[in-house]
């Protein structure tokens, strides 16, 4: 083994078990980091347990999908740089491409009555997936009931008061730090028994690792701030700084640094983004964008892809319909995962520092705290424009509310939302087995009474 290299085990074979990776990576990030713990610590053996969950901890600091850092992370240790590329392009890359088909077949037959109906089953699945996410962040997250009042606070700024949502995730964070200094161990998850798991084939000491450095930071943030820019800056020259590439450029690059929580704590923003100041969808359509995304192997956030897509597709410019959806597909999907190779590639080596550093964990605490919160708005804003055909704000001062119109309600829906709450609720079922029998009955209420 060459350490100069920095292959631990050669790249060729490492390319070979993350691809395979990459098809497995359906039903969100817990089965994701799920798949990558069976095959890497357990099947192959390559890492242990212990420094598999110790970069982990890292990437769930992060803004941006923690499994595809995480896959990043893990292909550094193994292959270096070479390394991580190769792990988190391909973890994303099966997921690219599939959706990119089905945007593509959205915007063709996406009025058609048949098409209609399967939404009529996926979107109101939705719904209960995202209120199974609530669930499962709030068990982790809110450990104190300072961390509680900070969650309801939230949802109360997004829904109340409209505050946007890069404030929410500053507010959360500097009340998280705040509560740090009162309440010290408010940020801190209680112990739990790791489990050491099937003792790895390569050592600890035999990963890669390079020393931290300020000329190989600026090195790496040069070169990633260079990449992550330059096609903004291309579609600006080539197209003129009003093009649609251009304005899904800028939001998505912004959108990419507030992904704290993952993909549902940042998608409330995006869809209030794209349907209320952009236009690029129908306020219908985010939801059936996440339908979408989570019948695809890879990580939720890639939805953003579908709304370039169809934005692009509705609003070209001078170009082509299809150029230019295709492009603002890829265009977006790059910029939202550049910075998250920068983050791994720039921040691995001081990793230890930032695990021990207190005042972050408290101040990402809160921001965790926060994400239930965000999460459960953006469930009340699918619920809202899915399961009614109507809505309307009622304000007093301030405070301000969405609610539906009752003589709006779309019954099929609800009676598909109801039976995916008992699926994924009450009885456990995997997202795509939800999916599965959701549409299938979609698709039988749709035919028989009506996508109204």
């Amino acid at each position: 083994m060459s350490r100069r290299s920095g292959d631990v085990i050669p790249l060729r074979a490492a390319a070979r078990v993350w691809f395979a990776i990459s098809l497995q990576t359906f039903g969100g990030p817990a089965g994701q980091i799920a798949v990558m713990q069976r095959v890497l610590v357990e099947e192959t053996r390559w890492i242990g347990q212990q420094r598999f969950l110790f970069a982990l901890s890292y990437c769930t600091l992060l803004p941006g999908p923690e499994a595809q850092q995480l896959a990043t992370y893990v292909g550094w240790l193994l292959n270096g740089v070479r390394g991580a590329l190769v792990a988190g392009v391909l973890f994303v890359l099966p997921g690219v491409a599939a959706l990119l088909v089905l945007s593509g077949v959205y915007v063709t037959y996406g009025e058609t009555t048949v098409v209609q109906a399967l939404f009529l089953g996926l979107a109101p699945a939705v719904i209960a997936i995202v209120a199974q996410a609530v669930v499962r962040v709030a068990r982790r997250a809110l450990l104190h009931p300072a961390l509680v009042a900070l969650a309801v606070a939230s949802f109360g700024a997004l829904a109340l008061l409209a505050v946007p949502f890069p404030l929410v995730v500053a507010g959360a964070a500097a009340a998280g730090w705040v509560l740090g200094r009162v309440l010290p161990g408010v940020g801190e998850p209680p112990a739990r028994p790791a489990g050491s798991g099937p003792a790895p084939l390569i050592a600890d000491d035999a990963l890669h690792s390079e020393p931290p450095g300020a000329r190989r930071s600026a090195t790496v943030l040069g070169v990633g701030l260079v990449l992550w820019a330059a096609p903004v800056a291309a579609a600006a020259l080539l197209l003129g700084p009003s093009s649609i590439l251009v304005d899904q450029g800028l939001f998505f690059s912004g959108a990419a640094l507030v992904t704290f929580g993952g993909a549902y704590a940042v998608l409330a923003y995006v869809a209030q983004q794209a349907v209320e100041v952009y236009g690029w969808l129908a306020p219908g359509e985010m939801v059936r964008g996440l339908a979408l995304a989570e019948t695809t192997p890879g990580p939720l956030v890639m939805v953003v892809q579908f709304v370039a897509f169809v934005g692009a597709y509705r609003a070209p410019g001078p170009l082509d319909p299809w150029v230019a959806a295709v492009l603002a597909a890829l265009l977006t999907t790059w910029l939202t995962f550049v910075p998250c190779f920068l983050f791994i590639l720039l921040g691995a080596p001081y990793v230890e520092r930032l695990r021990g550093n207190r005042s972050l964990a408290s101040a990402l605490a809160g921001i965790t705290a926060a994400v239930v919160g965000v999460i459960a708005h953006l469930g009340l804003y699918f619920a809202l424009h899915t399961l009614f055909g109507a809505t309307e704000v009622v304000a007093r001062g301030p405070l301000s509310l969405e609610v539906p119109l009752p003589d709006s309600v779309r019954w099929p829906a609800v009676v598909v939302a109801l039976l995916a709450a008992v699926l994924v609720l009450r009885l456990g079922w995997s997202v795509l087995r939800v999916l599965g029998v959701c549409a299938a009955v979609g698709l039988v209420l749709g035919l028989t009474v009506g996508v109204g």
